[in-house]
């Protein structure tokens, strides 16, 4: 028998985008070829589906860790990398997708329906993507973004149109097998069904499902017996059968003492009051049971329910209660409004949206936050200069240092975006054009010379050496030695000029 399993913890991991590529183009009498590094491959997404041949959570209770595989990295020649596949994860119906602190991220009815639970990493642009007119052969790529990363909840909620609540051994499992072709395990103790059955009744022209709720005792809806772990699946239901045990006497029980603490417990756990209501006396063929059943009918009539006096072995008074089951379902579906088509609503961005906030925590960090600028911040190389510097000028470009100097912002103060923190100091005037990896406009004072400093000075010593050599006589004169080795004296205005 399959094990039934509906409710898990799913461990999800998007793929990684993969990362551009930095390259340029070296051929043999093409030494202007410019970049051509590819663009990362986007990870791969999580999807949930439904799928109507699925009725357990089984296979994720068993395979709780879900990962997507990750987009390739880019290559020169303009070669971008492969996307990461996503994966389809088929779930039964009536599926509630929920966050760990309870928060319902979607409802999947119907088969077809489905929801990207985990959306995969954007891959990054390389070098190729990046060039402008400014920016010719741009020394740096972007990231490839992270997927995300979460742990959902997967609940199931049966989809039935009818639920049937009832003590233990009321005889549920029973009604069900008789009314349909379900076949779920029956014998005679208490909790001898451990999980929800579903049954399709066909009762003339109507066809309807049927569930049963297991283990309701006093006390289910906090957490006694089996009731609230399985309370759920009786949420989706049109109407609510009280099978009561015409037999109860036999067990020193009474049935309606019974129904009164099934109602306790539906009223504790909420939601359920709208439901229509029918009682089930059930096994009058048991001898007494059906003089029990004329004697308490008076008092559940003048309570306004309608009740039905059945025997699941007998099959007494079953066809009269599918007609009643069926007529009551069809009412509830003509009463809700007909169901509309998908709609597709586009919502514009607003032209003068910024896309960000700026705003001063405790701490006196100015904290930026949009999804924009924080898949930015994750898109960029901080060891590399040139893609800092680029990033400072989108920062600039939409916006976000004049937002911060109208917070009151002032150059070194801490601003975090992300998961970035870093000392805040305005652009320095437009890019210009280096060395393929810096931006001058990030260089810090300092005493120390620069790279490009250091290849003039060694520049200067060569041509020095090279071309003039200093000599000292004994007596003072300065001779200078060319580089055709003639003697050339030098010497003070006031002497007569003399050669050796």
């Amino acid at each position: 028998m399959t094990t039934f399993v509906d409710r898990v913890v799913l461990h999800l991991q998007a793929g990684d985008g993969g990362h551009g590529c930095v390259s340029v183009r070296r051929e043999k009498f093409k030494p202007l070829g410019g970049p051509d590094g590819g663009n990362g491959g986007h990870g791969g997404g999580i999807t949930l589906v439904v799928d109507p041949q699925q009725h357990t959570l089984l296979d994720f209770h068993f395979h709780p860790h879900v990962k997507a595989s990750n987009g390739g990295g880019g290559a020169g020649a303009n070669r971008d990398g492969a996307n990461g596949k996503d994966l389809v994860l088929k779930v039964p119906d009536g599926t509630v997708v929920q966050t760990a602190d309870g928060e319902v991220l979607a409802d999947l009815i119907g088969a077809g329906t489905t929801f990207e639970v985990a959306r995969g990493g954007r891959g990054g642009r390389g070098n190729a993507s990046l060039a402008n007119t400014r920016r010719k052969v741009p020394g740096f790529a972007e990231l490839g973004e992270p997927g995300d990363r979460l742990d959902v909840v997967l609940e199931l909620k049966s989809v039935a149109d009818v639920g049937l609540v009832g003590f233990p051994s009321a005889g549920k499992s029973s009604l069900i097998s008789v009314i349909s072709a379900a076949k779920p395990k029956i014998a005679d103790y208490p909790f001898t069904t451990l999980v929800p059955n579903l049954g399709v009744v066909q009762a003339g022209d109507q066809t309807f499902t049927v569930a049963d709720v297991p283990g309701l005792i006093p006390g289910a809806a906090t957490g006694k017996g089996l009731g609230m772990q399985f309370l759920r699946h009786i949420e989706r239901t049109s109407v609510l059968v009280h099978v009561l045990d015409a037999a109860a006497p036999e067990i020193e029980r009474d049935p309606l003492a019974d129904l009164d603490a099934i109602e306790a417990e539906l009223a504790a756990y909420g939601g359920l009051e709208d439901r229509p209501r029918l009682v089930v006396l059930n096994k009058i063929d048991i001898p007494d049971g059906r003089d029990l059943a004329e004697m308490v009918r008076p008092d559940l009539e003048a309570r306004g329910y309608r009740v039905f006096e059945v025997s699941a072995v007998t099959r007494e008074g079953l066809k009269e209660l599918t007609y009643a089951l069926a007529q009551v379902v069809e009412e509830h579906r003509l009463s809700r409004p007909a169901p509309e088509p998908t709609r597709v609503v586009l919502r514009p961005q607003a032209v003068d949206e910024s896309g960000f906030t700026v705003e001063q925590d405790d701490d006196g960090v100015f904290v930026v936050r949009g999804a924009k600028v924080e898949r930015w911040i994750r898109q960029t190389n901080f060891d590399n200069e040139e893609a800092v510097g680029y990033l400072a000028d989108r920062l600039e470009r939409i916006g976000v240092e004049d937002a911060l100097a109208k917070k009151g912002a002032q150059p070194g103060d801490p601003v975090r975006i992300g998961e970035r923190e870093f000392d805040w100091h305005p652009n320095a005037g437009e890019y210009v054009a280096g060395p393929r990896g810096t931006d001058s406009r990030l260089e810090e004072e300092s005493g120390r010379a620069t790279a490009a400093q250091r290849l003039a000075a060694r520049k200067a010593r060569r041509v020095r050496s090279d071309d003039e050599l200093l000599h000292m006589d004994a007596d003072g004169t300065v001779t200078s030695m060319t580089n055709a080795r003639q003697p050339v004296l030098v010497q003070d205005d006031d002497e007569p000029d003399t050669a050796e």
